[in-house]
């Protein structure tokens, strides 16, 4: 009996908004925008936070970051530009990490220069990374082909150098690079590896755009890796750089980076107060920092849930706005229906299956509205990482909480002109023209 009082119910509802096709249109398409604006804001932060949660994850979660800062009371040397300051992480400082701390798996030291890489009558700029043959033990690079550094290399300083995807294509376009020359400052090295970064994931649709940008605007396209001992040599470990007029600076750094990769992501914040006690002890200047990437991903999902909420609630008040939009044309309904109903009530309705009846009319329109804006919504993010290259993820989660806030939308909205109709005076709606 109850299925066929519903199916009643739900067959004069639809036949009720198919009498007023233009104004029910209009009505769901508040529900339609709602739906499909919450689902986009969603996605497209969630989108967000991964690619930058995943960018710090490619750092190592449990590794810590110890980098040269010039140190503050030298920013502004004034006249002491013939001078030479030192500063900066020291070999020394990579043999206490690995001596002292007991839970310390990997201490990988390295320098970073800048220069220009010539291979016949091209040349690019690159970052030149002098490191260790254990490298790859904390960064995310894959040898594709080829080898990388070896202690051999390292002993014998060679003039090796393993590069990366980016300068393959820039500098050697279809050549082979292995056992090609690359010239540096003078000095050539024999390419023996590729690599490429590893599990690029969502970001992988922008690097190719990146490349491109940072070409046309000179930035460095791409790394050389050679061993530390080797740039030690060549290059020494002393920069000079001059300044407007006749001024200059002379500095000496040993290491610009020093890696530490502890046994267990429980253990890294402990080893990141040992490490800057240590530092503190014999680094007077404050000429260091220390990046834990493990707190830089906390950091990225708390933000990326207050993000969503943000995001979420703004998309939220269309829907609410539909919801009104919603409660407005159900209580025109209602007074244009008032004989309607009062017959009904004098053929022996209750109130519930006047309740019921508008109640109807109301969750099909949210109902309608919620299946056309998920699939609204799933289309916006696409097109935004189509043509805005911008990632973007569509949860599970965030389709049925945007359909849920629909329906939740429809019955709130809609009980009121519901009640409004059921407690009606049968008399007074029969009299009602």
């Amino acid at each position: 009996m109850f299925i066929f009082r519903l199916k009643r119910t739900v067959r004069l509802g639809i036949k009720s908004l198919w009498m007023h096709k233009l104004r029910s249109t209009l009505t769901t398409l508040g529900i339609i925008f709602g739906v499909s604006s919450v689902i986009a804001m969603l996605a497209i932060g969630e989108g967000a936070s991964r690619a930058a949660q995943e960018q710090i994850a490619r750092l190592g979660s449990r590794n810590i970051i110890i980098k040269t800062v010039p140190p503050p009371e030298d920013k502004d040397v004034g006249s002491q530009n013939e001078s030479m300051r030192v500063y900066g992480l020291t070999y020394l400082d990579a043999e206490r990490f690995r001596n002292s701390i007991t839970n310390v798996e990997v201490v990988v030291p390295s320098r970073h220069l800048v220069q220009q890489a010539w291979y016949r009558n091209r040349k690019v700029a690159i970052e030149v990374i002098g490191t260790v043959p254990w490298y790859p033990e904390i960064s995310p690079i894959q040898v594709r082909f080829g080898r990388f550094l070896s202690s051999i290399d390292m002993h014998h300083k060679q003039g090796v150098c393993v590069i990366d995807e980016n300068v393959v294509k820039e500098l050697f376009v279809f050549d082979d690079p292995l056992n090609k020359d690359v010239k540096l400052e003078g000095d050539y090295y024999r390419v023996v590896g590729v690599v490429s970064p590893a599990n690029l994931g969502e970001a992988a649709t922008a690097l190719e755009s990146d490349r491109s940008k940072a070409k046309s605007q000179g930035a460095n396209i791409g790394n050389i890796y050679i061993p530390l001992t080797t740039i030690k040599n060549r290059f020494g470990e002393i920069s000079i750089q001059f300044g407007g007029g006749s001024g200059r600076s002379v500095e000496r750094v040993e290491l610009q980076e020093i890696i530490v990769k502890v046994g267990g992501m429980d253990e890294v914040l402990p080893t990141r107060d040992i490490l800057e006690t240590l530092l503190s002890r014999f680094h007077k200047k404050n000429d260091y920092q220390i990046v834990v990437p493990l707190e830089l991903l906390k950091q990225a999902k708390q933000t990326q849930r207050l993000f969503s909420i943000v995001l979420g609630s703004i998309a939220a008040i269309s829907l609410l706005v539909g919801g009104i939009g919603i409660m407005n044309i159900m209580l025109a309904t209602v007074s244009e229906r008032t004989r309607e109903i009062g017959i009904r009530r004098a053929l022996g309705a209750r109130k519930r299956d006047i309740i019921m009846q508008f109640l109807s009319e109301t969750l099909l329109l949210t109902f309608l509205g919620g299946v056309l804006g998920i699939s609204l919504g799933s289309l916006v993010p696409f097109m935004v990482t189509r043509f805005g290259q911008m990632p973007t993820v569509i949860t599970g989660i965030s389709l049925v909480l945007a359909f849920g806030i629909s329906g939740a939308v429809g019955v709130i909205f809609g009980i009121y002109p519901a009640y409004r109709a059921a407690n009606m005076d049968p008399i007074e709606s029969l009299r009602h023209e």
